[in-house]
C-alpha cells in the first residue's frame, strides 16, 4: 500500500517542521493576518502517520501554500495544519520526519481533510484509529479526500458506501474486492462524489488540489499555482491514470470551456484561431483575448501543448511511424512535429521514444 515498506528507523532523514508558509498560528483566529473582511481563511487538515507517503501530505500542501501566496494582495486564504494519532514526531515511508501540529482528538475546525496514503495504514492500530476518528468526525467537515492508498482508511468507515471513488491503479482491484460497496474506476485521476473526494497515485494528490482551490477560488488562481510549481498541465480528473498528461485546461461552464473540451478529441482537424473562434461563436480577436486571461496562454500555443502531450503518448504506446503520429495530432510535416517537440521536450521524437522504452 503506498510502495515499499521501510523497516529500518535508524535510516530516517533529519527532523522537519513542514514549512506552511500560509498557517498562522493555531491560535489566531480564522479571518486574522491581513484576510479581507468577511473572508474566512480555510482551515486545511492533513493526516499524518508513522509510514505516510510524505508526497502525498507535501504535494498538496504546497498546492494550498502558494494559493495563498499567490492571491491578490497577498490575503491568506488557507491555513494549512498537520493532524498526527498524538503531537509526538512521526516517520515518513521516505524518512521524512514530520511534526504535527495537533493531535486528531484536539483538532480545531476544519474545511477541508485530506487522508494520504501509505504503508502504515497497513498497521491495524493506526488503521483502526483513523477510521474511529473519521466516523465520528468527517460529518463536521465541508470536503473530505483521500490521496492514492488513503482510501484504505476512508473506504472501512462506510461513508463512501454507494458512491464512485478511485485510487491508485495498482490498487484498484484489491479496494474493490474489500469494500464492495464502492464503485471503483481504476483509470480517473480524482472523483468527487458529494463531500467526498478520492484520487489516484502521489502527484494526482496535486492534481486534487488544484481542483478544489479552483472550487474556492476560480481557474485563474489554480492555474497560476500549476505554473508555479512548474505543472505544466493541469490535469482534469477524467483523465487516464496511466496516460502522459493531455491537456491545460479547466472546466468553465462557458463557451471557452467547451471548445477547450471539444479540442482534445480533435486535434487532428483545423484549429485555427478563426475556427475555434466561430465554434465559441466570437469573432477571432475577442475570442484570443478571452482565451489567453482564462487560460493564460494563447490559443495556439494552447493547441501545440495539446498535441505534443497526445504525440507523447502516441509515441510511448505503439509502433506508428513519427510521420503517422505527427499527421495523427495535426502536424503538417514530420520535420515541423520534430522541431516543436524538440523545442518544447529538449530532445527529438525519436530519442524521446528510446528512452521511454
Amino acid at each position: 500500500m503506498g510502495g515499499k515498506k521501510r523497516n529500518d528507523s535508524s535510516r530516517a532523514g533529519p527532523e522537519v517542521g513542514l514549512d506552511r508558509r500560509a498557517a498562522g498560528s493555531p491560535a489566531e483566529a480564522p479571518g486574522a493576518a491581513g484576510a479581507k473582511a468577511g473572508e474566512r481563511v480555510k482551515r486545511i487538515g492533513f493526516v499524518g502517520f508513522k509510514g505516510a507517503l510524505a508526497l502525498d501530505i507535501v504535494g498538496p500542501m504546497e498546492v494550498f501554500s502558494l494559493a495563498s501566496e499567490l492571491a491578490p494582495g497577498r490575503r491568506p486564504r488557507y491555513r494549512c495544519l498537520l493532524l498526527g494519532l498524538n503531537r509526538r514526531p512521526c516517520v515518513t515511508e521516505s524518512g521524512l520526519i514530520v511534526r504535527p501540529d495537533f493531535a486528531l482528538h484536539d483538532a480545531p475546525a476544519l474545511d477541508t481533510l485530506l487522508i494520504p496514503g501509505g504503508a502504515g495504514l497497513r498497521d491495524p492500530r493506526i488503521n483502526a484509529r483513523l477510521v474511529d476518528w473519521l466516523r465520528a468526525w468527517a460529518g463536521t467537515i465541508r470536503r473530505v479526500a483521500s490521496v492514492c492508498t488513503g482510501i484504505y482508511a476512508l473506504a472501512p468507515t462506510g461513508l463512501l458506501d454507494g458512491r464512485r471513488a478511485t485510487t491508485h491503479w495498482r490498487f484498484a482491484q484489491d479496494v474493490a474486492r474489500r469494500f464492495p460497496k464502492l464503485t471503483i474506476d481504476a483509470n480517473a485521476i480524482f472523483i468527487r462524489d458529494g463531500p467526498f473526494y478520492t484520487s489516484a497515485g502521489v502527484t494526482a494528490g496535486v492534481d486534487l488540489a488544484l481542483a478544489l482551490v479552483e472550487e474556492d477560488h476560480g481557474a485563474r488562481l489554480a492555474i497560476q499555482v500549476a505554473r508555479e510549481m512548474v505543472v505544466h498541465h493541469k490535469r482534469a480528473g477524467g483523465q487516464q491514470q496511466y496516460s502522459e498528461p493531455l491537456r491545460f485546461q479547466v472546466e468553465h461552464q462557458d463557451r471557452l470551456g467547451e471548445v477547450a473540451s471539444w479540442l482534445s478529441s480533435n486535434l487532428s482537424v483545423d484549429l485555427s484561431v478563426e475556427t475555434l473562434a466561430q465554434r465559441a461563436c466570437l469573432s477571432p480577436r475577442h475570442f484570443s483575448r478571452r482565451f489567453k486571461r482564462a487560460f493564460l496562454t494563447t490559443p495556439a500555443d494552447f493547441v501545440e501543448q495539446l498535441r505534443l502531450d497526445e504525440a507523447r503518448k502516441r509515441l510511448a504506446a505503439d509502433g506508428r511511424s513519427l510521420s503517422q503520429v505527427a499527421d495523427s495530432v495535426g502536424f503538417g510535416s514530420t520535420d515541423a512535429f520534430r522541431r516543436a517537440f524538440t523545442r518544447r521536450f529538449g530532445v527529438t521524437p525519436a530519442a524521446y521514444r528510446r528512452s521511454y522504452r
